[in-house]
C-alpha cells in the first residue's frame, strides 16, 4: 500500500528512475541478496516502506515473525544504503513505538519514556531499532537517514484480511460482506472506546516526498491528521458508507490495545505540510478500492 503510494507520488512529480524489485525477486530477509542489490544498482535516494505489519489479532500472535521479520529487513537497507553511499534514506516507522499510556497527543519526545502496548511490542521494538539505527548511522557516518513516523494508514491496495489487516480495511470488509449477506449485526473487536488518527496513504506519500526535500534531521518526525476518532464512530461512518442497515455489537472480552494514539503533528506543520484528504472521502474512495479488488471479478 505505502510502496505503491509513493511511486505514484513520485512519478506525478516527474521521476522516471526507478529500482523496483517485488519480494519475490528479492528477498529483504536475506543479507546476501540485499548486498548483492546495492552493490549491483547503487540507488540514490531510499524510501524504506517494507514491512510485515498488521492489526492487533496478527501482531499479538505472530509476535516472533513480527520482530525478526521487520528488524531483519530494516537493517539489511540500511547498512547496504550506507555501504553503497546512498545519498538519503527515509526510514518509515510507526506511531505504536510511543509508550501506551503516555500523554496526548504523542510528542516525538515521548519515545522510550515508558513501557509499550503488550500487544504489538515486538514489532514496535523493530521499528524503534531503525530509528536507533538510523540514528547511530547518522553519527558515526556522516549519512542522511531520516525517520518518520505516520500513523494508522489506510487507503487503495490495502490489506482487507478479517484475521491480519488492521481495523479500518477489516471494518470495511465486514460491514460490506454483511450487507450483501443480509447478516443481522456485525462484531467489533473491543470496547468501542479507544481513538485511533487514520491518514489516508496519498497524503501520507505526499508527506514522505515533501520531507525528503525538506528534511534532514537526526529526531524523528510524526506524520498524521493530528485528529482522532473513537472506534464505535468509525465503525458509524464505516457503517454509512457501505450502506450496511443492521446493528453494531462490541465484544469487550477482546482487547481494545493502547486507548488513544493521537500524533503531534506540529513540528511537521511548522515545516509547511498538512495532509488534504478527509476521513470520509477517504474511507469512500478506498471502499470503491476493496470492492474493485475483491469482488468485481466475482459480480462480472
Amino acid at each position: 500500500m505505502v510502496g505503491s503510494a509513493i511511486l505514484k507520488k513520485l512519478k506525478n512529480e516527474g521521476f522516471s528512475n526507478f529500482i523496483l524489485k517485488t519480494s519475490k525477486e528479492l528477498d529483504l530477509r536475506n543479507q546476501s541478496a540485499v548486498a548483492s542489490f546495492f552493490e549491483k544498482e547503487k540507488p540514490d535516494y531510499v524510501f524504506i516502506a517494507a514491512a510485515k505489519v498488521g492489526g492487533i489479532h496478527a501482531n499479538n500472535t505472530y509476535r516472533a515473525e513480527f520482530i525478526y521479520n521487520n528488524l531483519t529487513i530494516q537493517h539489511n537497507i540500511i547498512h547496504h544504503s550506507w555501504l553503497s553511499g546512498v545519498n538519503k534514506l527515509m526510514f518509515l516507522g510507526s506511531s505504536c513505538i510511543y509508550p501506551k499510556l503516555a500523554p496526548q497527543p504523542l510528542k516525538e519526545e515521548y519515545l522510550l519514556t515508558s513501557s509499550l502496548e503488550p500487544t504489538n511490542e515486538p514489532y514496535a521494538i523493530a521499528k524503534i531499532a531503525g530509528i536507533k539505527m538510523c540514528q547511530a548511522y547518522r553519527s558515526q557516518y556522516g549519512c542522511k537517514f531520516i525517520s518518520i513516523m505516520p500513523t494508522n494508514l489506510y487507503g487503495p491496495n490495502d490489506n482487507y484480511d478479517l484475521q491480519n489487516s488492521h481495523v479500518l480495511p477489516a471494518l470495511l470488509r465486514k460491514f460490506h460482506e454483511a450487507k450483501v449477506g443480509n447478516i443481522p449485526k456485525v462484531e467489533i473487536w473491543g470496547t468501542g472506546t479507544p481513538k485511533r488518527e487514520f491518514l489516508h496513504v496519498d497524503d501520507l506519500s505526499d508527506a514522505c516526498f515533501f520531507l525528503m526535500e525538506n528534511y534532514d534531521e537526526d529526531e524523528i518526525i510524526n506524520v498524521g491528521t493530528g485528529e482522532d476518532i473513537s472506534i464505535k464512530d468509525l465503525a458509524e461512518i464505516i457503517k454509512q458508507i457501505t450502506g450496511y442497515k443492521g446493528r453494531l455489537e462490541f465484544d469487550p472480552s477482546k482487547p481494545d490495545g493502547t486507548p488513544r494514539k493521537l500524533l503531534d503533528v506540529s513540528k511537521l506543520t511548522k515545516l509547511g505540510w498538512k495532509h488534504s484528504i478527509s476521513l470520509k472521502d477517504g474511507i469512500s474512495s478506498t471502499y470503491y478500492d476493496m470492492i474493485e479488488r475483491l469482488y468485481s471479478k466475482a459480480v462480472t
